[in-house]
């Protein structure tokens, strides 16, 4: 299938918008979670913590392959943000869980994350149909 000039550059000018978008999220992480004494990895993770979870949930939330979250999750491990809990159907596996002060950082975070945002700009309905279109496009394959 021959594309058109016009839509090829239009898909060019998109990506472009998609790719400084995702650069200015990136960096907005990197400050946040500095501001925290954390990479950007660690504030990524405590980010998609979001309740007991395996370590292959957590590094599909992260976008990365499970060694490398792996990796993160042993740092703040060692800084008892996380601990690591037999899961309760399955002897094998373990679960990730936030301790209290993990889940105590995690929302300093997400206070930290939503002042500033560069999403701030968007009103809340323009929000969720960026994040609607962004779905289907992400899902469309």
């Amino acid at each position: 299938m021959v594309r058109s000039q016009p839509r090829v550059a239009a898909d060019r000018a998109l990506c472009g918008l998609v790719n400084g978008l995702a650069s200015q999220i990136g960096a907005h992480m990197r400050h946040c979670a500095g501001k925290l004494g954390l990479t950007a990895a660690q504030g990524t993770a405590l980010r998609e913590l979001t309740g007991p979870m395996s370590m292959g949930e957590l590094a599909e939330r992260m976008s990365c392959e499970p060694s490398n979250a792996t990796v993160v999750v042993d740092k703040l491990e060692r800084r008892a943000l996380i601990e690591r809990c037999p899961h309760p159907t399955d002897r094998r596996a373990k679960r990730l869980v936030l301790t209290a002060d993990g889940a105590a950082l995690r929302e300093q975070l997400l206070d930290l994350l939503s002042e500033e945002s560069p999403l701030a700009a968007l009103s809340e309905p323009e929000q969720r149909a960026l994040q609607a279109l962004l779905e289907r496009a992400v899902t469309k394959r």
